[in-house]
């Protein structure tokens, strides 16, 4: 079992614009020429931050475009915010805040031997590292430059710093590079 931060980002290093639009993203290529696919096969959890959740409620006509579902998720998702946010009938949906690491127990036991996604965002995925939690980054490449916006990991790392597992290209659009995070690596404090 891993937990895993899967995300695209811009070259200068931004997964959203400033609100927190993702149209620079599907021209770059189709979802199912990545890694997707075999990634979410092996998810037994996911969590996700209140600005991705809510991108998720926008754009429902969309999702159920693209996947067949308003929420194309089967598995248990645990949505940090703390504001009250609108549920989607039928899914597996369970809003926390706070320290990620009780999260994170519940998280593992719900998975079983399956993996843990942090959705997004970055500063979820941070906050994970932070208390030891994040084992591998999957960061999709994308060739365009936003200027701002959402910063992919607003974390210093530079000791120990991640280590590169593979680099893969996806199309003319993307490199996948794929980081394990070094065990005992954590965020210094800021």
């Amino acid at each position: 079992m891993k937990t895993q931060y899967y995300t695209a980002t811009s070259l200068d290093g931004f997964i959203a614009t400033e609100d927190d639009s993702l149209d620079w993203l599907f021209p770059l290529g189709d979802v199912s020429d990545t890694s997707y696919p075999a990634f979410i096969a092996e998810v037994g959890a996911l969590a996700m931050g209140s600005s991705t959740y809510e991108w998720m409620l926008r754009h429902a006509d969309t999702v159920a475009a693209e996947t067949g579902a308003a929420w194309p998720y089967s598995q248990p998702t645990w949505v940090f915010s703390k504001r009250t946010l609108p549920t989607v009938p039928g899914a597996d949906i369970r809003f926390v805040r706070g320290d990620v690491r009780p999260v994170h127990g519940a998280m593992r036991a719900a998975a079983a031997d399956r993996n843990i996604w942090i959705v997004g965002g970055g500063d979820l995925a941070g906050q994970f590292h932070d208390a030891g939690l994040l084992d591998e980054l999957i960061v999709q490449v994308g060739s365009v430059t936003l200027g701002r916006g959402k910063p992919l990991f607003p974390r210093q790392l530079t000791s120990p710093p991640l280590v590169l597992v593979s680099v893969r290209q996806v199309g003319t659009g993307f490199a996948e590079l794929r980081y394990q995070v070094p065990s005992g690596a954590i965020a210094p404090a800021v």
